[in-house]
């Protein structure tokens, strides 16, 4: 399953879920995670399928090495998981902007008007750590304006999968009071309950923007269309660091 964002043009971006790929077993079918222990020929060839659906290819893709940084770069030639960042800018047709998540929350902009498109990894670090302003803002020092970006939020996990411990919304409630609304009590005692994809939204509307999109979808609980790292955690399917299945989502000028 693919979802296309009504804000966005939908033969210029693309959220893809984990159908359509070549991956086997627990990593079936479209995992692009190169961390892994899937075959690295068969990520290869499901990179390859990605880059297909825009008419391009595998080299045309940029794939940051992701983390949970505020770090978002600006490039005019694609890369293959070489520059550390959770946030890429770019002018430049023929650039598939690639944002791998399993949970965590794909963003994608657009300012059409200008040419100039953008994408980021936000989990609840990355959004904490001010990866959704510092892309935008580096959007706009290249000539984008706020009130023509187009920004979209893809599958990721929603509030009500989204367990955390009290330190978590006292971090979010120390940059703003007004953060505390993102949180409520889960069953457990001093847990809580993050809606991620709201926290985004809000903060793409402090920023300006009007024209936003968000899926919805729970990535957590939709296991037939989407992989999940916490899914997977709480099956005790991990074995090693970095060893989850995870999906691609892309934009292109």
């Amino acid at each position: 399953m693919t979802w296309k964002a009504p804000c966005l043009p939908a033969e210029k971006h693309c959220f893809f879920g984990r159908c359509g790929g070549v991956s086997i077993g627990r990593y079936h079918s479209l995992n692009v995670n190169f961390k892994s222990a899937d075959a690295p020929e068969n990520i290869h060839h499901n990179c390859e399928i990605i880059a297909a659906c825009f008419g391009l290819k595998y080299t045309n893709l940029m794939l940051l090495c992701q983390g949970i940084s505020g770090n978002c770069i600006f490039t005019r030639q694609a890369s293959q998981k070489k520059i550390e960042a959770d946030g890429v800018v770019t002018d430049s047709p023929n650039i598939i902007l690639g944002i791998s998540t399993a949970d965590c929350a794909p963003v994608l902009f657009m300012d059409k008007e200008a040419g100039i498109i953008g994408a980021a990894h936000a989990g609840w670090k990355g959004t904490l750590n001010g990866i959704i302003e510092n892309t935008v803002r580096l959007m706009l020092s290249r000539g984008a304006k706020a009130e023509n970006i187009a920004a979209a939020i893809g599958p990721c996990i929603q509030q009500s999968s989204f367990e955390m411990g009290a330190e978590v919304p006292k971090l979010f409630s120390a940059q703003t009071p007004e953060n505390a609304r993102y949180f409520r009590k889960a069953p457990r005692p001093e847990h809580y309950l993050f809606d991620l994809e709201g926290c985004i939204v809000n903060k793409l509307r402090r920023l300006g923007l009007k024209n936003i999109s968000a899926s919805g979808t729970d990535t957590y609980t939709d296991e037939k269309n989407y992989f999940s790292y916490r899914r997977d955690t709480h099956r005790n399917l991990i074995n090693s660091s970095g060893d989850f299945p995870t999906e691609l989502s892309t934009i292109v000028l």
